[in-house]
């Protein structure tokens, strides 16, 4: 398993555009993709497991990365990440 933590620099937090997108790259993973935040955790590829964990300006997300390409697929979206969240 590979664990990276990123924090949200948008002032509406990771609301339906950017969670959207979001759950778009993580589809693109062949490896499980979950986040977690505040206690909570979700799937990174169902937007509601997403939006559900409201995440808001300043939090601080966990992506947890688990499968045959795990290095792969956490390197793409943490890239992802750094350039659109």
């Amino acid at each position: 398993m590979v664990t990276f933590t990123f924090s949200v620099n948008d002032e509406n937090g990771l609301h339906a555009r950017p969670a959207g997108l979001l759950v778009k790259e993580a589809m693109k993973c062949k490896s499980a993709v979950t986040l977690k935040k505040g206690g909570k955790s979700g799937d990174a590829k169902k937007i509601f497991n997403v939006m559900g964990l409201a995440v808001k300006h300043g939090d601080v997300v966990t992506v947890e990365v688990d499968g045959i390409t795990e290095q792969e697929d956490a390197d793409s979206l943490k890239k992802y990440i750094e350039e659109n969240l």
